[in-house]
Protein backbone atom coordinates (compact mmCIF):
# COMPACT_ATOMS: atom_id res chain seq x y z
CA UNK A 1 0.00 0.00 0.00
CA UNK A 2 1.11 3.58 -0.72
CA UNK A 3 1.52 5.94 2.27
CA UNK A 4 -1.06 8.73 2.13
CA UNK A 5 1.56 11.53 2.20
CA UNK A 6 3.48 9.96 -0.68
CA UNK A 7 0.29 9.59 -2.70
CA UNK A 8 -0.65 13.25 -2.14
CA UNK A 9 2.88 14.45 -2.97
CA UNK A 10 2.90 12.44 -6.19
CA UNK A 11 -0.45 13.96 -7.23
CA UNK A 12 0.79 17.52 -6.58
CA UNK A 13 4.05 16.93 -8.48
CA UNK A 14 2.10 15.50 -11.42
CA UNK A 15 -0.05 18.64 -11.55
CA UNK A 16 3.05 20.88 -11.42
CA UNK A 17 4.78 18.94 -14.20
CA UNK A 18 1.78 18.71 -16.53
CA UNK A 19 2.32 21.94 -18.54
CA UNK A 20 5.88 20.84 -19.37
CA UNK A 21 4.82 17.55 -20.99
CA UNK A 22 1.19 18.05 -22.10
CA UNK A 23 -0.13 19.82 -25.21
CA UNK A 24 -1.63 23.31 -24.69
CA UNK A 25 -5.18 22.04 -25.18
CA UNK A 26 -4.85 19.57 -22.28
CA UNK A 27 -3.40 22.33 -20.09
CA UNK A 28 -6.48 24.46 -20.85
CA UNK A 29 -8.74 21.52 -20.15
CA UNK A 30 -7.05 20.90 -16.79
CA UNK A 31 -7.53 24.57 -15.94
CA UNK A 32 -11.27 23.98 -16.36
CA UNK A 33 -10.89 20.91 -14.13
CA UNK A 34 -9.32 23.10 -11.44
CA UNK A 35 -12.16 25.63 -11.64
CA UNK A 36 -14.77 22.87 -11.43
CA UNK A 37 -12.90 21.26 -8.51
CA UNK A 38 -13.41 24.41 -6.44
CA UNK A 39 -17.17 24.25 -6.94
CA UNK A 40 -17.24 20.52 -6.22
CA UNK A 41 -15.20 21.02 -3.03
CA UNK A 42 -18.09 23.11 -1.77
CA UNK A 43 -20.51 20.34 -2.71
CA UNK A 44 -18.41 17.77 -0.86
CA UNK A 45 -18.82 19.84 2.32
CA UNK A 46 -22.43 20.78 1.64
CA UNK A 47 -23.91 17.62 0.15
CA UNK A 48 -21.52 14.73 0.67
CA UNK A 49 -20.76 15.48 4.31
CA UNK A 50 -23.48 17.91 5.41
CA UNK A 51 -26.33 16.09 3.64
CA UNK A 52 -27.83 19.20 1.93
CA UNK A 53 -28.57 18.82 -1.77
CA UNK A 54 -28.04 21.93 -3.91
CA UNK A 55 -28.84 22.36 -7.60
CA UNK A 56 -27.84 26.02 -7.57
CA UNK A 57 -24.05 26.17 -7.20
CA UNK A 58 -23.56 27.28 -10.80
CA UNK A 59 -25.56 30.41 -9.95
CA UNK A 60 -22.97 31.33 -7.29
CA UNK A 61 -20.23 30.83 -9.88
CA UNK A 62 -22.15 33.23 -12.14
CA UNK A 63 -22.65 35.87 -9.42
CA UNK A 64 -18.90 36.10 -8.86
CA UNK A 65 -18.03 35.93 -12.56
CA UNK A 66 -20.45 38.73 -13.49
CA UNK A 67 -19.39 40.84 -10.49
CA UNK A 68 -15.70 40.81 -11.39
CA UNK A 69 -16.52 41.04 -15.10
CA UNK A 70 -18.60 44.19 -14.70
CA UNK A 71 -16.24 45.89 -12.22
CA UNK A 72 -13.16 45.30 -14.36
CA UNK A 73 -14.74 46.22 -17.71
CA UNK A 74 -17.27 48.94 -16.84
CA UNK A 75 -15.31 50.59 -14.03
CA UNK A 76 -11.77 49.55 -14.92
CA UNK A 77 -11.04 48.11 -11.47
CA UNK A 78 -8.24 45.64 -10.74
CA UNK A 79 -9.22 41.96 -10.94
CA UNK A 80 -8.02 41.61 -7.33
CA UNK A 81 -10.56 44.21 -6.23
CA UNK A 82 -13.00 42.27 -8.38
CA UNK A 83 -12.13 39.18 -6.33
CA UNK A 84 -12.91 40.95 -3.05
CA UNK A 85 -16.29 42.23 -4.24
CA UNK A 86 -17.12 38.98 -6.06
CA UNK A 87 -16.58 36.90 -2.93
CA UNK A 88 -18.37 39.45 -0.74
CA UNK A 89 -21.45 39.50 -2.99
CA UNK A 90 -21.44 35.71 -3.35
CA UNK A 91 -21.17 35.25 0.42
CA UNK A 92 -23.97 37.78 1.03
CA UNK A 93 -26.17 36.05 -1.55
CA UNK A 94 -25.49 32.62 -0.01
CA UNK A 95 -26.21 34.01 3.45
CA UNK A 96 -29.53 35.52 2.37
CA UNK A 97 -30.64 32.49 0.35
CA UNK A 98 -29.50 30.05 3.05
CA UNK A 99 -31.27 31.95 5.83
CA UNK A 100 -34.53 31.62 3.87
CA UNK A 101 -34.25 28.08 2.52
CA UNK A 102 -32.14 25.98 4.91
CA UNK A 103 -34.94 25.50 7.41
CA UNK A 104 -36.81 23.57 4.72
CA UNK A 105 -36.66 19.80 5.11
CA UNK A 106 -36.94 16.77 2.86
CA UNK A 107 -37.26 17.43 -0.86
CA UNK A 108 -38.21 21.09 -0.37
CA UNK A 109 -34.60 22.23 0.02
CA UNK A 110 -33.31 20.86 -3.32
CA UNK A 111 -36.47 22.13 -5.03
CA UNK A 112 -35.82 25.60 -3.65
CA UNK A 113 -32.23 25.52 -4.94
CA UNK A 114 -33.57 24.78 -8.43
CA UNK A 115 -35.93 27.75 -8.10
CA UNK A 116 -33.31 30.33 -7.12
CA UNK A 117 -30.77 28.80 -9.53
CA UNK A 118 -33.19 29.40 -12.41
CA UNK A 119 -34.04 32.88 -11.14
CA UNK A 120 -30.42 34.01 -11.02
CA UNK A 121 -29.72 32.48 -14.44
CA UNK A 122 -32.60 34.40 -16.04
CA UNK A 123 -31.52 37.55 -14.20
CA UNK A 124 -28.12 37.36 -15.91
CA UNK A 125 -29.78 37.08 -19.31
CA UNK A 126 -32.09 40.06 -18.87
CA UNK A 127 -29.87 42.79 -17.39
CA UNK A 128 -28.59 45.24 -19.98
CA UNK A 129 -25.40 46.21 -18.06
CA UNK A 130 -24.45 42.51 -18.05
CA UNK A 131 -24.89 42.15 -21.78
CA UNK A 132 -28.10 40.12 -21.61
CA UNK A 133 -27.71 36.74 -23.35
CA UNK A 134 -24.84 38.05 -25.49
CA UNK A 135 -22.63 38.20 -22.43
CA UNK A 136 -19.59 40.34 -21.57
CA UNK A 137 -16.42 40.61 -23.69
CA UNK A 138 -12.86 41.77 -23.10
CA UNK A 139 -12.59 40.91 -19.40
CA UNK A 140 -8.97 41.77 -18.52
CA UNK A 141 -6.49 39.10 -17.46
CA UNK A 142 -5.24 38.85 -13.89
CA UNK A 143 -1.93 40.55 -13.15
CA UNK A 144 0.23 40.58 -10.04
CA UNK A 145 2.71 43.45 -10.27
CA UNK A 146 4.74 42.79 -13.42
CA UNK A 147 3.45 39.21 -13.71
CA UNK A 148 0.57 38.61 -16.13
CA UNK A 149 -1.61 35.51 -16.08
CA UNK A 150 -2.80 35.97 -19.65
CA UNK A 151 -1.14 32.81 -20.95
CA UNK A 152 -2.91 29.50 -20.38
CA UNK A 153 0.14 28.05 -18.61
CA UNK A 154 0.33 30.93 -16.14
CA UNK A 155 -3.42 30.76 -15.55
CA UNK A 156 -3.16 27.00 -15.04
CA UNK A 157 -0.69 27.47 -12.19
CA UNK A 158 -2.78 30.24 -10.62
CA UNK A 159 -5.96 28.14 -10.75
CA UNK A 160 -4.32 25.06 -9.28
CA UNK A 161 -2.61 27.10 -6.57
CA UNK A 162 -6.04 28.29 -5.41
CA UNK A 163 -7.52 24.81 -5.82
CA UNK A 164 -4.81 23.07 -3.81
CA UNK A 165 -4.95 25.72 -1.07
CA UNK A 166 -8.75 25.37 -0.92
CA UNK A 167 -8.40 21.58 -0.73
CA UNK A 168 -5.92 21.90 2.14
CA UNK A 169 -8.25 24.36 3.88
CA UNK A 170 -11.15 21.88 3.62
CA UNK A 171 -9.01 19.00 4.92
CA UNK A 172 -7.91 21.09 7.90
CA UNK A 173 -11.48 22.22 8.53
CA UNK A 174 -12.86 18.68 8.64
CA UNK A 175 -10.18 17.74 11.17
CA UNK A 176 -11.35 20.39 13.62
CA UNK A 177 -14.07 21.44 16.03
CA UNK A 178 -16.32 22.96 13.36
CA UNK A 179 -15.55 20.12 10.95
CA UNK A 180 -16.88 17.60 13.45
CA UNK A 181 -20.05 19.66 13.80
CA UNK A 182 -20.40 19.49 10.03
CA UNK A 183 -19.87 15.71 10.00
CA UNK A 184 -22.48 15.31 12.75
CA UNK A 185 -25.18 17.10 10.72
CA UNK A 186 -26.42 13.79 9.36
CA UNK A 187 -26.91 12.59 12.94
CA UNK A 188 -29.80 15.01 13.37
CA UNK A 189 -30.63 18.07 15.43
CA UNK A 190 -31.18 16.11 18.68
CA UNK A 191 -27.69 14.64 18.59
CA UNK A 192 -26.08 18.00 17.80
CA UNK A 193 -28.12 19.88 20.38
CA UNK A 194 -27.20 17.36 23.09
CA UNK A 195 -23.52 18.35 22.83
CA UNK A 196 -24.15 22.06 22.32
CA UNK A 197 -23.99 22.38 18.54
CA UNK A 198 -26.35 24.69 16.66
CA UNK A 199 -27.74 22.75 13.69
CA UNK A 200 -29.06 25.70 11.70
CA UNK A 201 -25.94 27.82 12.14
CA UNK A 202 -23.75 24.91 11.09
CA UNK A 203 -25.87 24.36 8.00
CA UNK A 204 -25.84 28.06 7.15
CA UNK A 205 -22.09 28.43 7.62
CA UNK A 206 -21.23 25.49 5.37
CA UNK A 207 -23.73 26.78 2.80
CA UNK A 208 -21.89 30.12 2.75
CA UNK A 209 -18.49 28.38 2.53
CA UNK A 210 -19.71 26.33 -0.44
CA UNK A 211 -20.95 29.57 -2.03
CA UNK A 212 -17.58 31.27 -1.48
CA UNK A 213 -15.73 28.35 -3.08
CA UNK A 214 -18.08 28.59 -6.06
CA UNK A 215 -17.47 32.36 -6.12
CA UNK A 216 -13.71 31.84 -6.24
CA UNK A 217 -14.25 29.48 -9.17
CA UNK A 218 -16.38 32.13 -10.91
CA UNK A 219 -13.68 34.79 -10.52
CA UNK A 220 -11.03 32.48 -11.99
CA UNK A 221 -13.35 31.38 -14.79
CA UNK A 222 -14.15 34.97 -15.84
CA UNK A 223 -10.51 36.01 -16.08
CA UNK A 224 -9.45 32.74 -17.70
CA UNK A 225 -11.99 32.78 -20.55
CA UNK A 226 -12.23 36.64 -20.62
CA UNK A 227 -15.81 36.23 -21.83
CA UNK A 228 -18.91 35.25 -19.90
CA UNK A 229 -22.53 34.62 -20.82
CA UNK A 230 -25.44 33.09 -18.86
CA UNK A 231 -25.11 29.60 -20.41
CA UNK A 232 -22.34 28.24 -18.10
CA UNK A 233 -24.36 29.18 -15.01
CA UNK A 234 -27.68 27.42 -15.60
CA UNK A 235 -29.15 24.61 -13.52
CA UNK A 236 -27.94 21.95 -15.98
CA UNK A 237 -24.35 22.88 -15.12
CA UNK A 238 -25.17 22.62 -11.40
CA UNK A 239 -26.33 19.07 -12.06
CA UNK A 240 -22.97 18.39 -13.74
CA UNK A 241 -21.20 19.64 -10.61
CA UNK A 242 -23.26 17.23 -8.51
CA UNK A 243 -22.38 14.43 -10.92
CA UNK A 244 -18.70 15.30 -10.46
CA UNK A 245 -19.08 15.08 -6.69
CA UNK A 246 -20.84 11.73 -6.90
CA UNK A 247 -18.32 10.35 -9.39
CA UNK A 248 -15.29 11.26 -7.32
CA UNK A 249 -16.85 10.42 -3.97
CA UNK A 250 -19.18 12.96 -2.42
CA UNK A 251 -17.83 12.48 1.10
CA UNK A 252 -14.14 12.70 0.12
CA UNK A 253 -12.30 16.03 -0.28
CA UNK A 254 -9.90 14.57 -2.84
CA UNK A 255 -12.92 13.17 -4.69
CA UNK A 256 -13.70 16.72 -5.87
CA UNK A 257 -10.64 16.75 -8.14
CA UNK A 258 -11.06 13.11 -9.20
CA UNK A 259 -14.71 13.61 -10.15
CA UNK A 260 -14.12 16.95 -11.89
CA UNK A 261 -11.23 15.49 -13.91
CA UNK A 262 -13.23 12.48 -15.04
CA UNK A 263 -16.38 14.37 -16.01
CA UNK A 264 -14.57 17.24 -17.79
CA UNK A 265 -12.42 14.82 -19.78
CA UNK A 266 -15.35 12.53 -20.67
CA UNK A 267 -17.45 15.54 -21.65
CA UNK A 268 -14.69 16.75 -23.98
CA UNK A 269 -14.31 13.26 -25.46
CA UNK A 270 -18.08 13.03 -26.09
CA UNK A 271 -18.09 16.45 -27.76
CA UNK A 272 -15.43 15.19 -30.16
CA UNK A 273 -17.09 11.82 -30.78
CA UNK A 274 -20.84 12.45 -30.93
CA UNK A 275 -20.88 14.82 -33.96
CA UNK A 276 -19.61 11.85 -36.00
CA UNK A 277 -22.50 9.67 -34.77
CA UNK A 278 -25.55 11.95 -34.74
CA UNK A 279 -26.98 15.26 -35.94
CA UNK A 280 -28.04 16.11 -32.35
CA UNK A 281 -24.85 15.68 -30.31
CA UNK A 282 -25.96 17.98 -27.46
CA UNK A 283 -29.06 15.89 -26.77
CA UNK A 284 -27.17 12.62 -27.00
CA UNK A 285 -24.56 14.02 -24.61
CA UNK A 286 -27.28 14.46 -21.98
CA UNK A 287 -28.37 10.86 -22.53
CA UNK A 288 -24.78 9.69 -22.06
CA UNK A 289 -24.47 11.60 -18.78
CA UNK A 290 -27.79 10.19 -17.57
CA UNK A 291 -26.56 6.65 -18.27
CA UNK A 292 -23.31 7.44 -16.47
CA UNK A 293 -25.25 8.65 -13.43
CA UNK A 294 -27.32 5.45 -13.38
CA UNK A 295 -24.18 3.30 -13.59
CA UNK A 296 -22.52 5.22 -10.76
CA UNK A 297 -25.57 4.78 -8.56
CA UNK A 298 -25.67 1.10 -9.41
CA UNK A 299 -22.02 0.07 -9.16
CA UNK A 300 -20.08 2.82 -7.31
CA UNK A 301 -22.55 4.66 -5.12
CA UNK A 302 -19.75 6.03 -2.94
CA UNK A 303 -17.76 7.22 -5.96
CA UNK A 304 -14.27 6.36 -7.16
CA UNK A 305 -12.18 7.89 -4.38
CA UNK A 306 -13.08 5.22 -1.77
CA UNK A 307 -11.75 2.63 -4.23
CA UNK A 308 -8.52 4.61 -4.61
CA UNK A 309 -8.16 4.96 -0.84
CA UNK A 310 -8.06 1.17 -0.51
CA UNK A 311 -4.60 1.41 -2.09
CA UNK A 312 -3.49 4.16 0.28
CA UNK A 313 -2.15 3.48 3.76
CA UNK A 314 -3.60 6.01 6.19
CA UNK A 315 -2.08 5.99 9.66
CA UNK A 316 -4.26 7.38 12.47
CA UNK A 317 -2.84 10.51 14.07
CA UNK A 318 -1.62 9.67 17.59
CA UNK A 319 -2.95 11.58 20.58
CA UNK A 320 -0.44 13.88 22.24
CA UNK A 321 -0.50 12.71 25.85
CA UNK A 322 1.61 15.74 26.82
CA UNK A 323 -1.09 18.18 25.73
CA UNK A 324 -2.68 20.24 28.46
CA UNK A 325 -6.18 19.59 29.76
CA UNK A 326 -9.32 21.45 28.82
CA UNK A 327 -10.80 23.66 31.56
CA UNK A 328 -13.30 21.92 33.84
CA UNK A 329 -16.43 23.36 35.40
CA UNK A 330 -17.01 23.54 39.14
CA UNK A 331 -19.46 20.91 40.37
CA UNK A 332 -22.10 21.88 42.98
CA UNK A 333 -21.62 20.75 46.57
CA UNK A 334 -23.02 17.36 47.55
CA UNK A 335 -26.66 17.64 48.53
CA UNK A 336 -27.27 20.87 46.61
CA UNK A 337 -30.36 20.71 44.38
CA UNK A 338 -29.32 20.28 40.74
CA UNK A 339 -32.65 19.55 39.04
CA UNK A 340 -36.21 20.49 40.03
CA UNK A 341 -39.19 19.13 38.13
CA UNK A 342 -42.34 20.86 39.37
CA UNK A 343 -45.82 19.73 38.20
CA UNK A 344 -44.54 19.21 34.65
CA UNK A 345 -47.07 18.30 31.99
CA UNK A 346 -46.63 17.46 28.32
CA UNK A 347 -49.62 17.13 25.99
CA UNK A 348 -49.69 15.89 22.41
CA UNK A 349 -53.11 17.10 21.31
CA UNK A 350 -55.57 15.19 23.47
CA UNK A 351 -52.91 12.76 24.78
CA UNK A 352 -51.26 13.62 28.09
CA UNK A 353 -47.86 11.89 27.97
CA UNK A 354 -46.58 13.40 31.25
CA UNK A 355 -49.16 14.47 33.83
CA UNK A 356 -48.18 16.83 36.68
CA UNK A 357 -44.96 15.02 37.58
CA UNK A 358 -42.70 16.47 40.30
CA UNK A 359 -39.34 15.31 41.69
CA UNK A 360 -35.84 16.67 42.26
CA UNK A 361 -32.28 15.45 41.91
CA UNK A 362 -29.51 16.49 44.29
CA UNK A 363 -25.80 16.78 43.61
CA UNK A 364 -23.76 13.63 44.14
CA UNK A 365 -26.60 11.09 43.85
CA UNK A 366 -27.85 8.62 41.28
CA UNK A 367 -31.61 8.73 40.74
CA UNK A 368 -33.45 6.05 38.79
CA UNK A 369 -36.58 6.76 36.73
CA UNK A 370 -38.43 3.51 36.16
CA UNK A 371 -41.78 2.33 34.86
CA UNK A 372 -43.37 0.14 32.20
CA UNK A 373 -43.14 0.91 28.48
CA UNK A 374 -45.23 3.97 27.64
CA UNK A 375 -44.98 5.38 31.16
CA UNK A 376 -43.51 8.67 29.85
CA UNK A 377 -39.90 8.22 31.00
CA UNK A 378 -38.21 9.14 27.71
CA UNK A 379 -40.66 12.01 27.26
CA UNK A 380 -39.62 13.27 30.69
CA UNK A 381 -35.97 13.07 29.66
CA UNK A 382 -36.75 15.07 26.53
CA UNK A 383 -38.53 17.73 28.60
CA UNK A 384 -35.59 18.04 30.97
CA UNK A 385 -33.01 18.35 28.17
CA UNK A 386 -35.06 20.73 26.01
CA UNK A 387 -35.69 18.29 23.17
CA UNK A 388 -39.42 18.81 23.84
CA UNK A 389 -41.10 21.89 25.25
CA UNK A 390 -43.06 21.78 28.52
CA UNK A 391 -46.84 22.27 28.17
CA UNK A 392 -47.16 23.41 31.78
CA UNK A 393 -45.17 23.27 35.00
CA UNK A 394 -41.53 24.19 35.55
CA UNK A 395 -38.13 22.58 35.04
CA UNK A 396 -35.19 24.22 36.82
CA UNK A 397 -31.59 23.20 36.27
CA UNK A 398 -29.06 24.68 38.70
CA UNK A 399 -31.81 27.08 39.78
CA UNK A 400 -32.44 28.35 36.24
CA UNK A 401 -35.83 27.98 34.55
CA UNK A 402 -35.12 26.05 31.36
CA UNK A 403 -38.54 26.23 29.71
CA UNK A 404 -37.45 28.93 27.26
CA UNK A 405 -33.96 27.53 26.69
CA UNK A 406 -32.93 25.48 23.66
CA UNK A 407 -31.42 22.04 23.90
CA UNK A 408 -27.93 23.41 23.22
CA UNK A 409 -28.33 26.13 25.88
CA UNK A 410 -29.28 23.53 28.47
CA UNK A 411 -26.29 21.43 27.42
CA UNK A 412 -24.08 24.51 27.87
CA UNK A 413 -25.28 24.75 31.49
CA UNK A 414 -23.88 21.26 32.09
CA UNK A 415 -26.65 18.79 31.22
CA UNK A 416 -25.43 15.86 29.10
CA UNK A 417 -27.44 12.89 27.90
CA UNK A 418 -27.48 9.63 25.98
CA UNK A 419 -30.38 8.35 23.89
CA UNK A 420 -32.74 5.37 23.97
CA UNK A 421 -31.87 4.75 20.32
CA UNK A 422 -28.12 5.19 19.95
CA UNK A 423 -27.08 8.36 18.10
CA UNK A 424 -23.50 8.01 16.83
CA UNK A 425 -21.82 8.61 13.49
CA UNK A 426 -20.84 5.07 12.46
CA UNK A 427 -18.32 6.19 9.80
CA UNK A 428 -16.37 8.26 12.36
CA UNK A 429 -13.83 6.77 14.76
CA UNK A 430 -14.59 6.29 18.43
CA UNK A 431 -12.16 9.10 19.20
CA UNK A 432 -13.81 11.54 16.78
CA UNK A 433 -17.27 10.72 18.13
CA UNK A 434 -16.14 11.50 21.65
CA UNK A 435 -14.14 14.61 20.70
CA UNK A 436 -17.46 15.97 19.43
CA UNK A 437 -18.57 16.13 23.05
CA UNK A 438 -15.91 18.77 23.78
CA UNK A 439 -17.50 21.29 21.35
CA UNK A 440 -18.68 23.69 24.06
CA UNK A 441 -15.32 23.54 25.83
CA UNK A 442 -13.37 24.68 22.75
CA UNK A 443 -13.46 27.92 20.77
CA UNK A 444 -11.74 27.67 17.35
CA UNK A 445 -13.86 28.85 14.42
CA UNK A 446 -13.80 28.16 10.69
CA UNK A 447 -10.94 30.47 9.70
CA UNK A 448 -8.66 29.40 12.53
CA UNK A 449 -9.45 25.73 11.90
CA UNK A 450 -9.00 25.94 8.13
CA UNK A 451 -5.61 27.64 8.56
CA UNK A 452 -4.61 24.99 11.12
CA UNK A 453 -4.12 27.53 13.89
CA UNK A 454 -6.19 25.47 16.34
CA UNK A 455 -3.73 22.62 16.91
CA UNK A 456 -3.02 23.28 20.59
CA UNK A 457 -6.72 23.35 21.46
CA UNK A 458 -7.38 20.39 19.17
CA UNK A 459 -4.77 18.24 20.90
CA UNK A 460 -6.28 19.08 24.28
CA UNK A 461 -9.71 18.02 23.03
CA UNK A 462 -8.31 14.77 21.63
CA UNK A 463 -6.56 14.00 24.91
CA UNK A 464 -9.82 14.66 26.77
CA UNK A 465 -11.61 12.23 24.44
CA UNK A 466 -8.96 9.54 24.94
CA UNK A 467 -9.25 9.91 28.72
CA UNK A 468 -13.03 9.48 28.50
CA UNK A 469 -12.57 6.38 26.36
CA UNK A 470 -10.21 5.01 29.00
CA UNK A 471 -12.87 5.68 31.65
CA UNK A 472 -15.39 3.49 29.82
CA UNK A 473 -12.88 0.83 28.76
CA UNK A 474 -12.76 1.58 25.01
CA UNK A 475 -9.37 3.30 24.70
CA UNK A 476 -7.80 0.34 22.86
CA UNK A 477 -10.32 0.79 20.03
CA UNK A 478 -10.02 4.59 19.86
CA UNK A 479 -9.26 4.62 16.12
CA UNK A 480 -11.83 1.98 15.12
CA UNK A 481 -15.05 3.04 13.44
CA UNK A 482 -18.00 3.45 15.79
CA UNK A 483 -20.18 1.41 13.44
CA UNK A 484 -17.96 -1.63 14.06
CA UNK A 485 -18.91 -1.79 17.76
CA UNK A 486 -21.72 -4.04 19.03
CA UNK A 487 -24.81 -2.20 20.24
CA UNK A 488 -23.94 -2.50 23.92
CA UNK A 489 -20.53 -0.89 23.46
CA UNK A 490 -22.06 1.82 21.28
CA UNK A 491 -24.17 2.77 24.30
CA UNK A 492 -21.01 2.95 26.41
CA UNK A 493 -19.41 5.11 23.70
CA UNK A 494 -22.35 7.51 23.99
CA UNK A 495 -21.60 7.81 27.71
CA UNK A 496 -17.98 8.70 26.92
CA UNK A 497 -19.15 11.43 24.54
CA UNK A 498 -21.55 12.79 27.18
CA UNK A 499 -18.75 12.84 29.76
CA UNK A 500 -16.55 14.83 27.34
CA UNK A 501 -19.05 17.68 27.81
CA UNK A 502 -17.84 17.88 31.45
CA UNK A 503 -21.42 17.81 32.74
CA UNK A 504 -22.98 18.57 36.10
CA UNK A 505 -25.91 16.24 35.39
CA UNK A 506 -25.59 13.06 33.31
CA UNK A 507 -28.88 11.69 31.95
CA UNK A 508 -28.70 8.09 30.74
CA UNK A 509 -31.47 6.44 28.74
CA UNK A 510 -31.20 2.64 29.10
CA UNK A 511 -27.37 2.53 29.20
CA UNK A 512 -27.19 -1.17 30.15
CA UNK A 513 -29.34 -2.43 27.26
CA UNK A 514 -27.35 -4.93 25.20
CA UNK A 515 -24.50 -5.28 27.72
CA UNK A 516 -23.30 -8.61 29.09
CA UNK A 517 -23.08 -9.27 32.83
CA UNK A 518 -19.42 -8.28 33.16
CA UNK A 519 -19.99 -5.16 31.08
CA UNK A 520 -22.94 -4.17 33.29
CA UNK A 521 -20.81 -4.63 36.38
CA UNK A 522 -18.09 -2.44 34.86
CA UNK A 523 -20.67 0.22 33.91
CA UNK A 524 -22.13 0.21 37.44
CA UNK A 525 -18.63 0.60 38.90
CA UNK A 526 -17.97 3.53 36.52
CA UNK A 527 -21.23 5.28 37.47
CA UNK A 528 -20.50 4.85 41.20
CA UNK A 529 -17.02 6.31 40.67
CA UNK A 530 -18.51 9.29 38.80
CA UNK A 531 -21.00 9.83 41.62
CA UNK A 532 -18.21 9.71 44.18
CA UNK A 533 -16.36 12.34 42.13
CA UNK A 534 -19.35 14.68 42.45
CA UNK A 535 -21.26 13.99 39.21
CA UNK A 536 -25.04 13.76 39.45
CA UNK A 537 -26.78 11.02 37.43
CA UNK A 538 -30.39 10.47 36.34
CA UNK A 539 -31.01 7.10 34.73
CA UNK A 540 -33.80 5.22 32.96
CA UNK A 541 -33.25 1.48 32.86
CA UNK A 542 -35.43 -1.64 32.58
CA UNK A 543 -32.86 -4.01 34.14
CA UNK A 544 -34.13 -3.87 37.74
CA UNK A 545 -31.20 -5.78 39.24
CA UNK A 546 -28.87 -3.21 37.71
CA UNK A 547 -30.99 -0.28 38.93
CA UNK A 548 -31.69 -1.56 42.47
CA UNK A 549 -28.02 -2.22 43.16
CA UNK A 550 -26.88 1.14 41.77
CA UNK A 551 -29.18 4.08 42.49
CA UNK A 552 -29.74 6.10 45.66
CA UNK A 553 -33.38 6.97 44.96
CA UNK A 554 -36.04 5.82 42.53
CA UNK A 555 -38.96 7.66 40.91
CA UNK A 556 -41.65 5.34 39.53
CA UNK A 557 -43.85 6.51 36.63
CA UNK A 558 -46.99 4.79 35.34
CA UNK A 559 -49.23 6.12 32.55
CA UNK A 560 -47.47 9.50 32.58
CA UNK A 561 -47.89 10.04 36.32
CA UNK A 562 -45.54 9.66 39.28
CA UNK A 563 -46.61 6.61 41.29
CA UNK A 564 -43.99 6.48 44.04
CA UNK A 565 -40.59 7.89 45.05
CA UNK A 566 -38.12 6.48 47.56
CA UNK A 567 -34.99 4.42 48.16
CA UNK A 568 -34.59 1.09 46.32
CA UNK A 569 -35.60 -1.04 49.34
CA UNK A 570 -38.82 0.91 49.87
CA UNK A 571 -39.71 0.85 46.18
CA UNK A 572 -39.00 -2.88 45.88
CA UNK A 573 -41.44 -3.63 48.72
CA UNK A 574 -44.19 -1.22 47.70
CA UNK A 575 -47.34 -3.22 46.74
CA UNK A 576 -48.51 -0.60 44.21
CA UNK A 577 -45.15 -0.63 42.44
CA UNK A 578 -45.08 -4.43 42.41
CA UNK A 579 -48.52 -4.54 40.87
CA UNK A 580 -47.84 -1.86 38.27
CA UNK A 581 -44.31 -2.78 37.23
CA UNK A 582 -42.05 -5.05 39.30
CA UNK A 583 -44.29 -8.10 39.43
CA UNK A 584 -42.60 -10.89 41.32
CA UNK A 585 -39.19 -9.19 41.59
CA UNK A 586 -39.61 -8.55 45.31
Amino acid sequence: MIPARSFALFAVLALLALPAVAPPFLVTLMSHVGVSSLVVLGLVLLTGIGGMMSFGQAAFVGIAAYTTGWLTTALGWSPWLGLVFALALTAASALAIGAITLRLGGHFLPLSTIAWGLSIYYLFGNLEPLGRHSGMLNIPPITLGPVSFMSQTAMYYLIWTFTLLATLFCLNLLDSREGRALRLLRGGAHLMGSIGMDTFRTRLRVFVIAGILAGLAGWLYAHMTRFISPAPFEVKISIEYLLMAMTGGASQVAGATVGASLIVLIKNWLQDLLPHLTDNPAQLEQVAFALMLILILRFARSGLMPLVLKLVKRMPRPVDVQAGLLPKRRLPATGETVLEVDAVERRFGGLVAVNKVSFNVKAGEIVGLIGPNGAGKSTMFNLITGTLSVSSGTVRFLGKDTRRLSQRQIAALGCARTFQHVKLRPAMSLLDNVVGGTYLRTQAGYIKSGLKLDREEEERARLEALMRLEQVGLAERAHDLAGDLPLGQQRVLEIARALALDPVLLILDEPAAGLRKKEKDALAALLRKLRDDGLTILIVEHDMDFVMNLVDRIVVMVFGQKLREGDPTTIRRDPAVQEAYLGGLA
